[in-house]
């Protein structure tokens, strides 16, 4: 069972970092060692050419893998991204992306995962990413 509800972490995130709203996600669900975000990319996250940029697709998988890690371990303000490699396979424009974050080992200092960043209008893998997470000690 997940520590953390998506409430509870709506609730740390407006708490602990409040201009991260800002952004526009909208956090559906946590658990089983894992998290979905939805964002509505909108023109302000669109780079030259109507797409969106990769410094937004960063923030979404950052984000997403956050959620699924805090849904574990609770919350811990000060678990951050020590490694982040990213894919981007296809072209995401203004519309909804939904990222997909899931903990392939979580360890007491540790936690690595992978994210699938699809478009929700037809499913397609957008981005692919690994990230690894420093836990703090407890």
């Amino acid at each position: 069972m997940a520590k953390m509800t998506v409430e509870e972490i709506e609730r740390f995130m407006d708490a602990s970092v409040p201009q991260a709203r800002s952004f526009g996600w909208v956090l559906e669900r946590v658990g089983d060692m894992s998290a979905r975000v939805r964002l509505p990319v909108v023109r302000e996250h669109l780079r030259p050419g109507d797409t969106a940029s990769g410094p937004t697709l960063f923030a979404l998988v950052d984000t997403a893998m956050y959620f699924a890690v805090l849904s574990e371990i609770g919350p811990q303000a000060l678990a951050l991204t020590t490694n982040c490699n990213i894919n981007f396979l296809r072209r995401a424009k203004e519309g909804d992306v939904i990222a997909d974050a899931k903990l392939l080992k979580l360890g007491q200092r540790l936690a690595v995962g992978e994210v699938f960043v699809r478009r929700a209008e037809d499913d397609a893998v957008i981005a692919h990413a690994t990230l690894t997470y420093s836990i703090p000690p407890a």
